[in-house]
C-alpha cells in the first residue's frame, strides 16, 4: 500500500468508506402519558448509549454476552446521562413504576429491520414525577444499553406511561 496516505484513507479506497468510518447506534424513545385513556402529553428523547452497553453489544455479535436488552427501567434521577453510567440514578421499584419486560420487536427505518423496538406501559399505583428512562438488559441490576433524562412527566394513581425505544446500527 501506498505509504504517503493514512491508513484509514488506505482502508477507505480499499474497502469502502461506510466500513472506514464504523457503526454506530443511536436511538430515541417515544414517552406517552395516558390519563383516562387519552393522551396528555407525548414525547421523542433522544437517547445516550453508554459505553457498557456499546461493550455488551459487541458481546452479543459474537456470543461473549447472552443478555438481550429487553428491559426498559424508568426512574426519579435527574443527573445528566453520561457514557460511564451503568444504572438510572434512581430506579423506580414500586407503585406500577419498576422495570418492566419489553415486547420487542424490528422495525424500518432505512433498511428492512434495521431497528431494534422496544414497548412497555407502565400503570401507576402511585404517584411520581418520572424524569430519566434506561434499556436494560436484566429484571433487576444488570447491564444497560441506553439512559437518559428528561423534563419531568408527572404521574398519578390510574396513568399509564408507554415507552417505545428505538435502537438503530447506523
Amino acid at each position: 500500500m501506498n505509504e504517503s496516505i493514512g491508513l484509514e484513507e488506505q482502508f477507505s479506497k480499499h474497502i469502502g468508506k461506510n466500513l472506514a468510518e464504523g457503526i454506530t447506534l443511536t436511538g430515541e424513545f417515544e414517552l406517552k402519558h395516558i390519563r383516562d385513556g387519552k393522551i396528555i402529553d407525548m414525547r421523542v428523547v433522544k437517547n445516550l448509549v453508554v459505553d457498557a452497553g456499546k461493550a455488551a453489544v459487541a458481546g452479543l455479535i459474537n456470543g461473549v454476552v447472552t443478555n438481550f436488552f429487553d428491559f426498559i427501567a424508568i426512574g426519579i434521577g435527574t443527573v445528566a446521562a453520561a457514557a460511564g453510567d451503568t444504572a438510572l440514578g434512581s430506579e423506580i421499584t414500586t407503585g406500577g413504576g419498576a422495570r418492566a419486560a419489553s415486547t420487542n420487536t424490528r422495525v424500518t427505518t432505512t433498511v428492512t429491520n434495521d431497528t431494534a423496538q422496544c414497548q412497555v406501559t407502565f400503570t401507576f399505583t402511585a404517584s411520581f414525577a418520572v424524569t430519566e428512562a434506561g434499556l436494560m438488559d436484566t429484571a433487576s441490576a444488570g447491564g444497560m444499553l441506553a439512559r437518559q433524562v428528561f423534563a419531568a412527566v408527572n404521574v398519578v394513581n390510574g396513568d399509564s406511561l408507554q415507552i417505545t425505544w428505538k435502537i438503530k446500527a447506523a
